[in-house]
């Protein structure tokens, strides 16, 4: 029972970090983070195929061997969504309260990307990171 609970709370986690991939207010990495968490203790098949991602797979290496995400993930992940985030509020969205929302989603974005660690530098240097 828990293992189908958990590889559906993956494959939710899944979603909804794809679409933070895509939607410029909602950051996708923590989401990811999450699916493979439950990926982990649920489905080796999915988890597996998370980490053999050219995409996904370092910043899950990177986690899951040192609980932190690069300084160059945190960076991409809050700059893309500024950009994106703020090309939509300023071009795409009318109404106050929508614009409003937007940036409230993308401070919590902000926020709980930097509340998670950065990896040390010479993690990085040495090649145990991306």
């Amino acid at each position: 029972m828990r293992g189908s609970v958990y590889k559906s709370l993956g494959f939710l986690f899944l979603f909804l970090a794809g679409l933070g991939f895509v939607v410029p207010v909602l950051p996708g990495t923590p989401f990811l983070l999450l699916s493979a968490w439950f990926f982990a203790r649920s489905s080796e098949k999915w988890h597996e195929w998370l980490l053999n991602s050219e995409l996904f797979g370092p910043i899950i290496h990177n986690w899951e061997a040192n609980r932190c995400i690069s300084r160059r993930t945190k960076i991409v992940a809050i700059f893309s969504m500024f950009v994106a985030g703020g090309a939509s509020i300023i071009f795409g969205v009318e109404d106050m309260r929508l614009r409003i929302a937007a940036v409230v989603l993308m401070a919590i974005g902000t926020a709980t990307i930097l509340m998670i660690r950065t990896c040390p530098a010479e993690l990085v240097d040495s090649g145990g990171l991306e």
